[in-house]
């Protein structure tokens, strides 16, 4: 079952924001709020560039030995 709660109730800000990102570099226009309005196609847009970030953060940790 998927849940969408936070698990670092601190992190929403930063998250937001990374968001708000990750939707600008695909063309995506968000609101802060309410973001019904957007199609599938946009919303998967959004969380797959937030996916691909996450990733290549993870990878240049690797290689730099973080």
């Amino acid at each position: 079952m998927a849940s969408n709660k936070t698990l670092v109730p601190e992190a929403k800000a930063a998250l937001d924001q990374f968001k708000m990102e990750a939707a600008s570099e695909v063309g995506v226009n968000l609101t802060q709020g309410y973001n019904g309005d957007l199609t599938a196609r946009q919303a998967g847009s959004v969380g797959g560039q937030m996916v691909k970030k996450m990733i290549e953060k993870y990878e240049n940790d690797i290689k730099s030995g973080k």
